[in-house]
């Protein structure tokens, strides 16, 4: 019966943007998780090693969560499509890969293995559900006005940072409220505050002033965070532009904008891709483009999924760190 309400709903919000259900099922909601149950993920590898890779798909076939996923959602509304690399609190340093065909999310690896984050007391792995905005690249030829520095080769970074822990591969709608201007071994790395449009305090949360009022701490906790957690690694505390100032959403907009055109300019080969591949399967025009059975060809070349390699007991290691 509830599967059948929510379809005259979702048939009605289709005919009236503006309509409520008297079950009091939110339309705009139940119209972006439909979008959102288009995606899927495809597990490839033994989790925990080097060869395991997490590819996305949609109903036609495997994707690239890089060119296939629209950067917005609803761009009308702003609200835009994050990618999840890394659920809150885990430490696997999950991100999409540039330079392999679709760009699945795998691991980074560090001397031959994969790479867990360090627990920088008192926080445990990721404080944030920690992704990327889809149709973004930082450019590394581009020197950005504000922080004197190039971009990091990578799509932009997003802080999700609402209650529910979500999963990795899973593709969130959400809002921009702000951003912070990391500087990661000179390069600038933009990491943008968002919040799923889904959270209870979604609608109360619009820029930067109402993250520190409803989320008390977290911007501070976030900047230590980035300084910090590579000095187990034996690398020096990170810096930030703006002295670790917290833009605010309309600033960060503009960032995800100018990051979106250096997108457009790679896909169209205006732009030296240094290695990234570009290889999609939606994108009208591109010279990149191949179809989803091509994709599904080079998803199953990949070793099958297969059972986890164990972790090693130092990676839940808590690391105390003196500043100097």
């Amino acid at each position: 019966m509830f599967a059948i309400r929510i379809s005259h709903v979702l048939l009605a919000c289709l005919k009236n943007s503006t309509f409520h259900s008297g079950s009091g099922i939110s339309c705009s909601r139940l119209l972006y998780s439909a979008r959102k149950m288009a995606y899927s993920v495809i597990e490839r590898g033994a989790p925990n090693s080097i060869d395991y890779r997490v590819y996305i798909k949609d109903q036609n076939g495997p994707i690239s969560p890089l060119h296939d996923i629209p950067l917005f959602a609803d761009a009308g509304k702003k609200i835009y499509n994050m990618v999840v690399e890394v659920p809150r609190w885990t430490n696997a340093k999950m991100e999409i890969t540039m330079k392999e065909t679709l760009n699945p999310i795998k691991q980074d690896v560090k001397k031959g293995k994969p790479r867990f984050v360090a627990n920088c007391f008192p926080h445990h792995g990721y404080i944030w559900n920690y992704g990327a905005l889809p149709q973004t690249w930082e450019n590394p030829e581009h020197l950005d006005d504000g922080t004197g520095c190039k971009g990091d080769n990578d799509p932009i970074d997003a802080l999700e940072i609402g209650y529910k822990i979500a999963k990795r591969g899973e593709i969130l709608q959400v809002k921009v409220l702000g951003t912070i201007a990391l500087i990661d071994e000179g390069e600038t790395d933009w990491k943008v505050i968002v919040i799923d449009i889904n959270d209870p305090l979604a609608e109360q949360v619009n820029d930067i002033a109402d993250v520190e009022k409803h989320f008390p701490g977290l911007l501070k906790a976030s900047v230590e965070w980035f300084k910090i957690y590579k000095i187990p690694d034996g690398k020096p505390e990170n810096q930030f532009a703006f002295n670790g100032e917290a833009k605010p959403a309309a600033f960060a907009q503009n960032v995800v904008e100018e990051v979106h055109k250096f997108w457009k300019q790679l896909v169209n080969k205006e732009a030296d891709a240094k290695g990234i591949s570009c290889v999609n399967t939606t994108i009208e025009g591109s010279p990149f483009r191949i179809t989803s059975s091509d994709a599904m060809e080079i998803v199953n070349k990949t070793p099958a999924l297969s059972t986890p390699l164990p972790i090693d007991p130092l990676v839940g290691k808590w690391h105390y760190i003196h500043l100097k």
